[in-house]
């Protein structure tokens, strides 16, 4: 005898309060039509406040670390920063036309067992990234405070930050965090807002202050690289930025009403995600052309070296911008690990999952400073591995999303397993996994076993191509066997669907 367990059990909401001030009581079911509100042009704040971070002006360094050279570094980011976040804006349509998270939705493509698995990367990719934003946090703060107050924070060299400093920076951050994770989507877009305006006045008056070490015709020096390290920068580039973020798409726009603009709603998501991005790009390029030393620096410690040359009065608000920064990515991300937890079955509350995804984030940040030897190393290779999983991901929601263009996604009526949704799913991430090589040095034998050792170390190597090849043979794949397998069935609901029950029952 089955028992029907109330919503709020599995993170489910029961007319929820959307006041800011009020803790979100929907989980992973559909946002009652009582309950939407806005118009697409909101959705630019989040993601705004999600890439207006000082770590962006480092990834300049990390792409000419490639190998780049700085006009190659601008051009490979921006490109892949635009394909990237195009991918999240598509996804994102899908929010307002269900009410439902992302990972929820994805159970129409994968059913309710099988959505396991993606459900499954995405807590992995967002806990992960919420984990490097606080760590780089208190990693940049803790240098930071070591020159604002050397006597409390500096060790006895007299330079380097005590782990008093850092253990400090990150508790302060990771609080903020999870305190509006908890709170939710109503308090998450406000704070959103407000950060982004407050983060981009303190980021003007950086680059203001470091403009003199800014030189326009750094651009053009260096020796270009071939076309092979050229894509693999634009493949980077892709997971720096928007591959990071697809399956959080419909997260944020879930709230909107059902008969928002599907264009809008893609457009506003894409010119947010890459809007201060590219910009904090080419400023970083500019700045670490000319200083091969500056650019070492900041692979390791970004927001520290890109403080190096700061005038004393500017450090705290440099302090306060930088920190800023990474809790509004890491707020995203944290809310959105809450709803992946959710959609892997994990019978909790939505807030509650968020105190979990806390701990975890304290546990990885704390392997990140005090454990990892390199910190670029680990950060690029778990990149790459989420980066193929997620795009093989993303082709398959995709193309379920273009298949159920006109009978709707309806996340309530779904079979128990999506068996060419998995499929597709698993032989997309298998392939990208052996064409991508690695820097670390535990991964690289897991990696890249399509490749013959002179292609590994060649331009096929560089070009990390497994997270672009993801994509289409997922995508491809999935299209092929889900026609065949729906042959039989009505456009809404396959054949092998069971009939809807409430979610959470038993």
């Amino acid at each position: 005898m089955t028992q029907q367990q109330s919503p709020e059990q599995h993170g489910l909401g029961s007319g929820a309060n959307t006041l800011a001030g009020a803790v979100e009581r929907n989980g992973i079911n559909p946002v009652p039509e009582s309950e939407r509100h806005g118009t697409p042009r909101s959705l630019f704040w989040p993601w705004a406040a999600s890439g207006l971070s000082l770590l962006c002006l480092a990834y300049g360094s990390y792409l000419m670390g490639l190998g780049l050279s700085p006009w190659q570094a601008v051009a490979g980011g921006a490109v892949g920063y635009v394909l990237s976040f195009l991918l999240v804006g598509l996804v994102s349509v899908a929010g307002a036309r269900t009410g439902a998270p992302t990972m929820a939705i994805g159970r129409v493509a994968f059913g309710r067992q099988g959505n396991r698995l993606p459900a499954l990367f995405g807590y992995v990719s967002n806990v992960g990234w919420e984990t490097v934003l606080v760590a780089l946090s208190s990693l940049g703060g803790a240098a930071i405070l070591a020159r604002v107050a050397p006597g409390a924070f500096a060790g006895s060299d007299g330079g380097s930050p005590t782990t008093a400093a850092q253990a400090l920076c990150f508790a302060v951050t990771a609080v903020s965090v999870v305190v509006v994770g908890v709170f939710g989507h109503a308090l998450i877009m406000r704070v959103q807002k407000y950060l982004t305006s407050a983060i981009a006045l303190m980021t003007v008056v950086y680059m203001v202050l470091m403009a003199p070490r800014v030189d326009l015709s750094d651009l053009g020096h260096g020796a270009p690289a071939g076309l092979g390290t050229f894509v693999g920068g634009v493949v980077f580039a892709m997971t720096l930025l928007g591959l990071g973020w697809v399956n959080c798409g419909a997260d944020y726009s879930r709230y909107l009403p059902r008969t928002s603009s599907g264009r809008a709603i893609t457009g506003w998501t894409t010119l947010g995600g890459v809007a201060a991005p590219v910009v904090l790009l080419i400023f970083g390029v500019l700045l670490t052309a000319g200083d091969p030393d500056l650019a070492a620096a900041a692979a390791a410690d970004p927001v520290g070296a890109l403080a190096a040359e700061l005038p004393t009065w500017f450090l705290v608000p440099y302090l306060l911008t930088a920190i800023g920064g990474f809790a509004s990515g890491a707020i995203m991300d944290i809310y959105s690990s809450g709803m992946s937890m959710l959609a892997l079955g994990v019978p909790v509350r939505r807030h509650f999952a968020v105190l979990v995804d806390g701990v975890l984030m304290a546990v990885g940040g704390w392997y990140l400073l005090f454990v990892s030897p390199d910190f670029f190393a680990t950060f690029q290779a778990f990149l790459s591995v989420i980066g193929v999983a997620m795009a093989a991901w993303t082709a398959v929601f995709l193309v379920e999303q273009w298949r159920r263009r006109h009978s709707g996604l309806d996340p309530a009526a779904v079979r128990t397993w999506g068996w060419p949704a998995v499929l597709a799913l698993a032989v997309g991430t298998v392939v990208g996994l052996g064409l991508i090589t690695s820097a670390d040095p535990y991964l690289a034998h897991a990696v890249g076993f399509l490749l013959t050792d002179g292609a590994a170390r060649g331009t096929p190597g560089a070009m990390n191509l497994g997270v672009v090849v993801a994509l289409p043979v997922a995508g491809l794949l999935y299209a092929l066997t889900a026609r065949s397998a729906g042959r039989s069935a009505p456009s809404g609901h396959p054949a092998t669907d069971r009939p809807a029950t409430p979610e959470g029952a038993r």
